[in-house]
């Protein structure tokens, strides 16, 4: 797996803090005139539903940067469950011991963090699954919460699933309105590797007669968009009869109930905007532990 982004990560958390304590450093109003600062207490991260786990390194984060902000002593958190593994309800996925103020600071942007990575993860999973065997993995998109890309895509790894290109700068995606900007398929493939020639090329094609053409061009990746499962077998057949070593993948409207069938086309990939874009977020809460009586009236 992919080492987690902790550059990304600090910029994320950060950005959250300032957004929940209006500013910076900030103020928690309710916490900071009920809780004295002295305060400690332990608190559990808890699962409350079936899932996968992805961003257990924010915990830390989040609570030492509360700290640094607000001059709060320190929260320790011991991690119980690691990115990847699977949850079942009340698993208790970290313990956290220290400050309390601190802890109920940086509960809602921890949570917020948290479920969304995690449910994004839980819903990679059912695609991996679904593919198992087949040959096939399924790709995200830049279809990404703004400013989160790089934690959603690695929670897309943390649930099985493949990262496609990161932006705009790593890798050349000729699509429809590119062709018809440039005149063809094989005059835009053509400025794209004259104007970038380390960089790699991905191609969109919507028929058989259009990845011919683009495999002729050069392109050894190509996205076949919105092909019935019938076409994609047919293009998929053709390209591998030019004897060209092409990486195929499906794309557009795919659904878990089809994923299957498209897998066994023989694609490389099945590509899920929806992996990022409609995963729903996995409940995670964060409990204080009771403390026991002290014994005095």
């Amino acid at each position: 797996m992919t080492e987690f982004p902790e550059q990304a990560a600090g910029l994320v958390v950060d950005t959250a803090l300032t957004e929940d304590l209006g500013g910076h450093p900030g103020v928690d109003v309710t916490s900071s005139a009920t809780i004295p600062t002295e305060q400690v207490s332990a608190a559990h991260v808890v699962a409350r539903a079936e899932g996968v786990i992805a961003g257990t390194p924010l915990i830390s984060m989040v609570f030492h940067a509360v700290c640094e902000r607000l001059g709060l002593s320190g929260v320790d958190a011991e991690v119980v469950r690691q990115d990847g593994d699977p949850v079942a309800r009340d698993d208790v996925i970290a313990v956290l011991r220290g400050s309390t103020q601190a802890t109920l600071v940086g509960e809602r942007t921890l949570l917020n963090l948290l479920s969304r990575l995690s449910g994004v993860a839980t819903h990679t999973r059912l695609w991996a699954d679904a593919l198992e065997g087949t040959g096939a993995r399924v790709l995200d998109t830049r279809k990404t919460t703004p400013g989160l890309r790089a934690l959603e895509k690695y929670a897309v790894l943390c649930g099985g699933g493949t990262n496609k290109r990161m932006g705009l700068f790593d890798v050349a995606m000729i699509k429809d309105n590119h062709k018809l900007a440039a005149g063809s398929v094989s005059v835009a493939f053509d400025l794209v590797r004259t104007a970038y020639p380390h960089v790699d090329v991905q191609v969109e094609v919507t028929t058989t007669a259009e990845a011919l053409e683009a495999v002729a061009a050069g392109a050894r990746f190509l996205l076949c968009d919105n092909m019935s499962v019938d076409l994609l077998r047919t293009t998929v057949e053709s390209v591998r009869n030019t004897g060209e070593r092409v990486e195929l993948e499906a794309t557009g409207g795919l659904t878990l109930g089809v994923a299957r069938d498209y897998a066994l086309t023989g694609v490389d990939y099945l590509s899920v905007g929806g992996l990022t874009h409609s995963s729903r977020i996995l409940d995670i809460a964060l409990d204080l532990v009771p403390q026991p009586s002290t014994g005095h009236p």
